[in-house]
This record gives C-alpha cells, structure tokens and sequence, in this order.
C-alpha cells in the first residue's frame, strides 16, 4: 500500500508502518507488566506502589485492627460458655476423643464465671467484663477451626493463609489492594512488645509481593518516641540536608537495581529509606499517647496494652490501612497449666483497653469503618492436659492446643453486631454448627474490605497466587 497524503496530514501512516508502531506498543504493555506488576484491580495502579488504589467493588471497612492472643486463649473459659463441661468436671467426657498435640484426660470445667450483656444477651466470661459491654457491636464466631494443633504452622495460617510455605501476610495483601491513605506512615503496622513472637516477622511478611506492603515492626514496651522507632530524629543534620542525602542514596540505589532487576531484598531496602525519611516528618505525632486527653489515657489505661491500643486508634485515624496488636508475647496464652492464674493476669492486661478502643472508635464515628478483630492462632482443649515430662511441671489444671473448635469475634465495618455464628460440641472440643476455616475468615475479610478473594492475585513463578490460594468461601451470616 502506497503512502496516503491527505490536507493536514502529509505523512499519513502506511499499513506496514501502522502495524510496526502497534505491534511496539504492545511490547510495551508487556514492559509495564514486568515492571509495575500489573495487577487485577485495573487501571488506577500507580507507580506509587502505596498509592489508594480502589477494590473490586464498594467496601463495607476501609482499615483493619488485628488484635492478635499469641498463644492460644481458651474458648471455653472467654467467649463459648459450656455448662454441661462444667457437670462432667473430672470425668470422662462421652464423646470420640480428638487428636491433641499431648496427652489430656477429664473434663476440665472452667473456673470463670459467664454471664448474659447486652440487648443481644450474648454470653461472655467475666475475663473480658469489659470488652462485653460492647458485645451489641461484635459478631462472636464459635466454630473457627485451624489445621494442627502446633503453634508454627497456625500462626502462619491465620496470619498468611499457609501453614508451610512463605507466604505474604493478611497485611501484605490488604496495602498492596489498597495502598495506604497516608504516605507519610506505613500503610501496615504490627506492634508487638518485647520482641517477635513465634515465626518472628514471617508473622508480616510480604514475601514474594513487592517489599513496600511489608508490616513495620514496632516494640511497644518502649514509651519515648525516640525508643519506639529508632533514628526517628537525626540529631546531626537538618530536614534539607536530609533529604539531598536521601536523594543522593535513591540514585545510587537505583542504579544497582537496574542492574539486579527483580531483586525483592534490594527493593524492599530503597523502599525502607524513603519511608523512614517521611516517617520522621510525622510518626513522632502519631505515637505520641501524651497528645490525648487525660480523660482518653484513663479510659484506655496506664498500661502496656492500654498504650498500644491507644496508639491503634491513633493510627488508623491517620489512614493506616491494617494494624496488629499482640498480645501474650513473652508470657502468652498457651496456658498448660495454671490456667485460672494465667487467664485471668492476661485478661486484666487487655480487657479494659480493648473494651476502651471498641468505645472510642464508635463515639469517633470510626468503628463503622474500621473492621476489629480478635483471637489467637487456635483455642485449647476442653479436657485437662495430664502432666509429661519437661511440661506444666506435674500440674493438672492447664490445657492443652485445641484446632478443632475455637473462638474469634469481629466488630465494626459491615459485620453483623450482636450475633453469635456458629457452634462447638456441648463440650467445646469441636466445630460442629457451621464451621469456619482460617481460609474463609481471609475470604470474609478481603469481602468486606471490597475484595473478590479469588481475583485479588498476583503473578509470581508462573502462577497467579492469593491470600486464601485454591480454598475459602465468604461467611455470608456474619455480614450486615
């Protein structure tokens, strides 16, 4: 086909020269795959890889905290009141006997004390008194149910959605689907006192997702700021110089990138610089409990959980898109013994600042936005643990790892407040009455969130991948 001219265009394109620049922008597309990670959620990706990016469709919750019981806490002495266990105390309990991670042998009632709240009458141990004056505003799941009763595997499954492999966090997937609201913060936050838990930061990973969506880790056992984060004020140079340093380390680091292409290590590293840059500009802010009125501190509590909760609130007013909570770290709910003493100092660590948070964000207009969740990797046995050699040195009032049947409760953004989901036996050993999978609970997060569970993927050695991998459905009965 010869040249067409035509007025106003004297070099009109050929057929030949038409399909040569389409078939280069295609080849372009292909680029920007490689490159920016194109991803399911369409075209307002942003080379910002925190930039508010829209979800599937419109979302019930805009932000998440996860209030995590490291250890195990007992169902049947929190949130699942089981009278005919208490009946069978010290005897043999009719029913087939599941497998345990150790030897358990009666029934164990327990020693707490339940009773009815609110208009809904849930019942609720006198542990968590508290956090039950608010229980018209949560949805309590009795059938949660894990994979194996050991501690490794069930953290990375309720964390990650895979008790095995590495996997990225429900954290990771939530700012990579979003992004966070405010640049200046990390948009995933996991505060865990005196050090990391069992799995450590696996428990925030991001894995094979870009090292921006990666949980930033916070020792809350400190109080001063300047001990909360480190380097959160340099005391050498000002803001200017700062920044020309900052911009002098971007373009060296980028060009050691370019020569290591696909390098998650090398990324998540230049990412970690410019968010500890604009971190200092306002997180110092943020964590700064002593800016809350005196009547806000006393309702929370002049405590460890009583700060972390505090600072929760704080941050999730300041757009960050999921923050965790631990609790138990150091001395955790894995009560193998003496579990009246235990349960009872741990309930009195957070039941009053996690009934104040419930609290504060429901008078700030936040809870209805804010998705709170509660509970631990799995629950622990109705029967007691008997003794074994090097545990609960000879004692017999403990109990043991239970993944048949446990207790988690949701409040806030789209759940159904005052409402109990689900069931476990009459003793409390197993999910029986609509059953829900750690992979339904992702599948029912990422819904209300806005997601789809099944097309929030990303692309990585050849397969696409998701939170919840080939399993989960949503738990329509828990949604408002």
């Amino acid at each position: 086909m010869k040249n067409f001219s035509a007025p106003g265009y004297p070099d009109f394109l050929s057929r030949r020269d038409f399909l040569g620049r389409c078939g280069m922008g295609m080849g372009l597309l292909g680029l920007g795959a490689l490159v920016g990670q194109e991803t399911a959620l369409g075209a307002d990706s942003s080379l910002n890889p925190l930039a508010v990016r829209s979800p599937h469709f419109a979302p019930k919750a805009k932000r998440v905290i996860h209030l995590f019981m490291n250890g195990g806490p007992s169902h049947v002495d929190t949130f699942d009141p089981k009278p005919l266990l208490n009946e069978h105390h010290g005897k043999s309990l009719p029913m087939e006997h599941l497998a345990t991670e150790r030897k358990t042998g009666a029934g164990f009632g327990s020693p707490f004390k339940f009773q009815k709240y609110g208009k809904s009458g849930i019942e609720v141990s006198e542990l968590f008194a508290k956090t039950a004056e608010s229980v018209d505003e949560i949805c309590v799941v009795r059938s949660m149910r894990a994979d194996v009763p050991n501690h490794e595997p069930s953290l990375l499954l309720m964390n990650c959605g895979e008790a095995r492999q590495i996997r990225p966090s429900l954290g990771s997937w939530l700012t990579y689907g979003l992004g966070s609201e405010n640049q200046n913060l990390p948009g995933f936050i996991s505060m865990c006192p005196g050090g990391y838990p069992i799995q450590e930061s696996q428990n925030w990973q991001s894995a094979f997702l870009p090292g921006a969506f990666q949980g930033t880790y916070i020792d809350t056992k400190h109080e001063a700021v300047e001990k909360l984060i480190e380097n959160i004020r340099n005391q050498r140079v000002g803001a200017r110089e700062q920044r020309q340093q900052l911009d002098l380390l971007a373009r060296l680091n980028a060009a050691h990138l370019e020569a290591r292409p696909g390098d998650p290590r090398l990324e998540a590293r230049i990412q970690s610089f410019e968010l500890a840059y604009r971190m200092q500009m306002e997180a110092a802010d943020a964590f700064d409990v002593t800016k809350e009125p005196p009547s806000i501190r006393e309702m929370y509590g002049d405590t460890l959980q009583g700060r972390q909760m505090l600072i929760a609130r704080r941050l999730i007013e300041r757009g960050v898109r999921f923050v965790q909570v631990w609790h138990g770290q150091g001395q955790p709910w894995d009560s193998h013994d003496d579990i009246e003493t235990n349960h009872r100092r741990l309930a009195q660590e957070c039941d009053q600042a996690i009934g104040a948070l419930l609290k504060d964000l429901k008078q700030r207009g936040l809870l209805s936005e804010t998705l709170v969740l509660w509970g631990g990797e799995f629950g622990r046995t109705p029967t007691v643990e008997l003794p074994t050699p090097g545990s609960n040195e000879g004692k017999v009032n403990g109990r043991d790892h239970n993944h048949h049947g446990f207790t988690m409760w949701l409040a806030g953004g789209g759940v159904r407040g005052g409402y109990v989901h689900g069931a476990t036996d009459p003793f409390g050993f197993k999910a029986v009455e609509n059953p829900v999978h750690i992979h339904d609970l992702h599948a029912t997060l990422l819904k209300l969130m806005g997601f789809d569970h099944e097309k929030l993927t990303y692309r990585f050695a050849g397969r696409d991948f998701r939170l919840t991998d080939v399993h989960g459905e949503v738990v329509e009965g828990i949604l408002a």
